[in-house]
């Protein structure tokens, strides 16, 4: 059985670690290498870094921040925000990455997905989902789910498996900050629907929520920020309640 990932998530604007809810009033939440240093030595299973304002500021991902996270750490390392190509990308792996996070750029021109499997391997290719529940459906949304799209999450996460993708990191904007518990309804449906990893992001506040992310939303990893950066959860806690729960966790 595969384990199940618990993966802290450094939003990086100017900088510096901030968290907010629904994607609004950010607040800073600490130094992201310390941060980083802090989750390696603490058993998180993988890091994400998401320069969340990059591609509103139409600028590069801070590659120099990225080396320096890199150096500090000796767990899987991904790293998101306003990656648009292949020459982005392996300046970002050669700076310590090793998978990258794209959103935005994935959309505006799909064929970026299929370029980067063929070029780097699906295995470092993670494709971050932004959507919230507009009416019936569930809407695809960009820049830091700033700008809705027409596309339908589902649809949408199918072809980005089609195209090569090699995880969906799948956050939930209606939950996102609110610590009420992940999207489980759609969590699970990705996960049945699609043959690659999802990880669950968005609305955890306790240890059941995570409980639930795997159990009932059947995530492959669970994604959460402002829980673990105001120590409000120990990733070494919740590994041993999940445990305790029958869910397969490295400790």
């Amino acid at each position: 059985m595969l384990t199940k990932r618990i993966i802290p998530c450094l939003d990086i604007k100017d900088g510096r670690t901030v968290k907010g809810v629904n994607f609004l009033n950010l607040r800073d939440a600490g130094d992201p290498v310390e941060l980083a240093a802090q989750y390696a030595e603490q058993a998180a299973d993988e890091l994400v870094f998401l320069d969340i304002s990059a591609t509103e500021q139409k600028r590069k991902t801070l590659a120099n921040l990225v080396l320096k996270v890199a150096a500090t750490i000796d767990i899987p390392f991904t790293v998101g925000g306003g990656i648009s190509s292949i020459e982005d990308v392996a300046i970002l792996l050669k700076n310590g990455a090793d998978k990258v996070s794209i959103n935005s750029a994935a959309v505006k021109n799909p064929e970026l997905i299929s370029n980067l499997s063929n070029q780097f391997g699906s295995q470092c290719i993670v494709v971050a989902v932004d959507a919230k529940k507009i009416g019936e459906k569930w809407k695809v949304h960009l820049v830091g789910g700033k700008i809705q799209t027409e596309i339908d999450l589902f649809e949408w996460v199918k072809e980005l498996e089609h195209r090569g993708a090699g995880e969906i990191l799948f956050t939930s904007m209606d939950h996102d900050g609110t610590k009420k518990g992940f999207a489980n309804e759609v969590l699970s449906r990705l996960s049945e629907e699609n043959n690659i990893p999802i990880i669950a992001s968005g609305g955890a506040g306790n240890i059941s929520h995570f409980v639930d992310a795997f159990t009932i939303g059947k995530a492959d990893a669970a994604l959460a920020a402002s829980v673990f950066h105001f120590d409000e959860i120990s990733i070494i806690d919740l590994k041993h309640k999940l445990k305790q729960q029958q869910i397969a966790v490295r400790i």
